[in-house]
């Protein structure tokens, strides 16, 4: 997709976030409306079947060297310790409800091909590693990997539930998109032309030259999205992630868990080790549904001080994971980010 139609579907998604006030005061005040459905509706563990792809090319063809074996690479991560961290944090955060199993590895010894068709070679690629001056457009082609690998054809047969690419900087990858018919925004435009398989589901973009932290962070954008959806038909009056989502530099005083980039306290994206105290509910969440409005004042010693993967995974164990109904929506809000055929996702959309 042209980078411009991205930043116009980044700049409309945003709009439908922030853009209209409700009727009640900010819902980060707790002048929220509070309907217990039920207090019964179990919780489901859930137990999604992952394909991995790691892109690994032979950077020389003459040696047979992949690019993990490069010395410019010697300091990156191996696949296996992201995998084994990552699948940790995220059952550990949700409480043990959320357990990833890896069904199937698939190693590629080419690089991606770009959307204008553009590959890398051995040479090109790290001539771009040294410099940081990356091939535009940088998108992977989704259409091209979809069909080699036959994705669609695997996930509709239920060979798997998500894909999650591992690749190097400059490789293309959106952090999360999703495909499959029903596709919607996911951190990313649904993938397009994939209508032929019934069942929605993730890609995820991981870098083994980062960390689990930017791991963690790449499931957030996507549970920021997944949960901006399934609230976006409920009254403000009545949206818990509205509040949920609040920090102090947009609702002074009225600060709750925040998001991915920013922590209650943050003054800027990415600013989770500020000092600045602040007044803020994040604590309450963890009582979810049971909100007492207890008040702390907090700074970033509380979430790691500025360690992206404390940060992250501070803001996932507030995730709510209960049993029962608030609101019209489950409890066990991980439920939609992870299950996107959830059915209550068919009904959340415009």
């Amino acid at each position: 997709m042209p980078t411009n139609s991205f930043l116009q579907s980044l700049l409309n998604w945003l709009s439908t976030w922030f853009g209209r006030p409700g009727n009640s005061p900010v819902p980060g005040s707790r002048a929220v409306t509070l309907t217990v459905n039920n207090t019964t509706e179990p919780v489901q563990v859930l137990s999604p079947r992952v394909l991995v792809v790691v892109f690994d090319p032979v950077w020389d063809r003459q040696t047979g060297q992949r690019l993990s074996q490069a010395p410019e690479t010697a300091h990156w991560n191996r696949v296996d310790d992201l995998l084994a961290g990552y699948l940790a944090d995220v059952e550990e955060c949700s409480g043990g409800l959320v357990k990833y199993q890896v069904v199937e590895r698939i190693t590629l010894d080419h690089f991606p091909v770009k959307e204008d068709q553009f590959v890398y070679d051995g040479a090109s690629y790290l001539q771009a590693l040294r410099t940081g001056r990356y091939h535009a457009p940088d998108w992977m082609d989704y259409g091209r990997v979809l069909n080699e690998l036959r994705l669609l054809q695997r996930v509709e047969q239920g060979d798997c539930d998500e894909v999650w690419f591992f690749g190097a900087p400059g490789f293309g990858f959106y952090e999360s998109r999703m495909a499959g018919r029903g596709a919607f925004w996911c951190n990313a435009p649904a993938c397009e032309n994939t209508e032929s398989c019934h069942k929605r589901f993730v890609m995820m973009g991981f870098s083994y030259e980062r960390g689990v932290g930017e791991m963690l962070e790449d499931l957030g954008h996507r549970a920021e999205s997944i949960l901006h959806y399934r609230w976006r038909t409920v009254p403000d009056r009545a949206n818990l992630w509205k509040v949920f989502s609040r920090y102090d530099q947009v609702a002074p005083g009225q600060a709750e868990v925040g998001m991915m980039h920013w922590a209650p306290n943050s003054v800027r994206d990415y600013d989770w080790g500020n000092s600045r105290v602040v007044s803020t509910r994040a604590d309450d969440w963890l009582n979810f549904p049971n909100l007492t409005g207890e008040i702390k004042t907090l700074n970033c010693s509380a979430w790691g001080k500025g360690d992206i993967r404390a940060h992250h995974k501070w803001w996932f164990t507030r995730l709510p994971k209960a049993p029962g109904r608030t609101n019209g929506v489950a409890n066990q809000w991980w439920r939609y980010v992870i299950d996107v055929n959830n059915p209550e996702l068919n009904a959340a959309g415009p």
